[in-house]
């Protein structure tokens, strides 16, 4: 799996494949020594696993940021990755395209969770995410202006900026600060937090 990961990232243009881990607290190490961008974080390795790797990655680096690869059905506890500090959740047999689109976005400030692991997230573990304020959240949507409502709309249908920014019509530094200024209103943490969210008002 990693062969084919170095293999699929290596050959992009602009990319380099810094380094590779066999477990978590390797994974851990080489991360601190070599300061990477993205990682690409398995779920389930010897030791250590992705969630807790994840969850010191961001601690020693917070600008390093970490997608997480899940089986979809079997790693339902992968989800715990939220609260761990990952940028995003990819399915192990995403396209490749996908894969480079997933790295390109988290490393520009998005974050990233393919649909078919949004909704599973939610089916199994939407129970017990934290509730974002409740209520109170419901409420803090008034505070978004029109504009700013239908941006989260499509965060939570798991778009990025530059799609978003084409199916309004905007620019895509336009969408980010729109972006920005909603998670503000809304005292999210990320664009995660923003997706859950969504889901759980009714607005997707």
């Amino acid at each position: 799996m990693r062969l084919g990961l170095a293999m699929v990232l290596g050959d992009v243009a602009d990319f380099t494949v810094v380094g590779e881990a066999a477990d978590g607290e390797s994974g851990i190490a080489r991360a601190r020594e070599l300061e990477p961008d993205v990682v690409l974080m398995d779920v389930r390795m010897p030791g250590v696993d992705g969630i807790e790797a994840t969850r010191r990655i961001v601690e020693d680096r917070p600008e390093t940021r970490v997608v997480v690869l899940t089986t979809f059905d079997l790693d339902e506890y992968a989800f715990s990755g939220l609260n761990a500090g990952a940028s995003g959740f990819l399915v192990k047999d995403a396209p490749a395209d996908q894969l480079i689109a997933a790295v390109r976005s988290v490393h520009a400030g998005d974050a990233v969770i393919s649909p078919r692991v949004t909704k599973r997230m939610l089916e199994l573990y939407g129970g017990s995410l934290p509730e974002n304020g409740g209520s109170a959240a419901s409420d803090q949507l008034a505070l978004l202006s029109d504009r700013e409502r239908d941006v989260l709309v499509l965060v939570g249908d798991g778009l990025t900026n530059s799609e978003i920014a084409a199916r309004l019509y905007l620019a895509e530094s336009t969408v980010k600060t729109h972006v920005g200024r909603l998670l503000a209103k809304l005292e999210l943490r990320d664009r995660i937090s923003a997706v859950i969210l969504a889901h759980r008002t009714g607005l997707v």
